[in-house]
């Protein structure tokens, strides 16, 4: 229970509250009709994927920018954090999101309100169709996350906000024409809440954290393995203190510093 007496912590668990709002405000806002006609996808996807570049470039050195609770859970899964972080990281991102959609719900006229950007099935595709294409489209979203993460990479080229970003983007000109791209559990709990419309909504939970997980264990423990004992695992998970030699805090689930380049 260190963490909770760690400042760093809280300031963690804010910036993941204060990220997924702005991501949720930004990302359903571009998603809104303001005119009669067909939403363009590519504008859609590129407001979200601008939007998390932008944030994880912001906070990724604070919190490690998931804004995603299918992110929290696939680093909970690789036990890279302590399962204390990431309950705390998921209420933060939930509440953020649902701030963030409230806040777009109150400055937006209610005639172009609709239904907030809320994930749908497009017609004709079936829940088990929908549930896969999450799955992907998460898996290839968290494997871009832990690859351009890794500290252990050596000469990492480019920009990790771009790299995460793009990656996004690629999901969102993919899967908008399936489910509208959920992704992100927080990003679709939002509207649902505020607009009290839950039909299918399991699909937007089920599938990104599935995806999410099955991210985790083909990147941690087959493409680029992380060499920890079982006990050392669950250390991090329990959120133990261990030191190493210089007496700094080692793999207690910290969020790891991105080494960015300038954008």
């Amino acid at each position: 229970m260190w963490e909770l007496r760690s400042a760093s912590f809280w300031r963690a668990i804010f910036a993941e509250f204060f990220a997924t709002l702005f991501y949720v405000f930004f990302g359903l806002g571009a998603s809104l009709r303001w005119a009669p006609g067909p939403l363009h996808v590519l504008q859609v996807a590129l407001a979200f994927g601008l939007a998390l570049a932008t944030l994880v470039q912001t906070v990724g050195h604070i919190s490690g920018a998931h804004v995603n609770p299918a992110v929290t859970f696939a680093f909970l899964v690789g036990s890279q954090m302590s399962l204390l972080r990431a309950l705390c990281y998921m209420a933060a991102q939930l509440l953020g999101a649902v701030a963030g959609a409230a806040v777009l719900y109150s400055v937006t006229p209610p005639a172009v309100r609709g239904n907030l950007a809320l994930n749908t099935l497009h017609a004709g595709v079936s829940v088990g169709q929908a549930t896969t294409v999450e799955i992907f489209l998460t898996l290839q979203f968290v494997l871009c996350i832990f690859a351009t993460y890794d500290e252990r990479r050596n000469g990492r080229m480019g920009s990790v906000a771009l790299a995460v970003g793009f990656s996004l983007t690629l999901g969102h000109l993919f899967g908008m024409y399936y489910t509208g791209a959920g992704m992100n559990p927080a990003r679709s709990f939002a509207p649902a809440i505020l607009t009290r419309n839950f039909s299918n909504h399991w699909v937007y939970w089920v599938g990104p954290i599935i995806g999410g997980g099955l991210g985790s264990l083909l990147y941690d423990f087959l493409l680029f393995p992380r060499l920890k004992s079982i006990s050392e695992r669950l250390s991090i998970l329990k959120g133990a203190r261990p030191s190493d030699s210089n007496g700094q805090p080692e793999g207690t689930g910290e969020p790891v510093e991105l080494k960015t380049q300038a954008l």
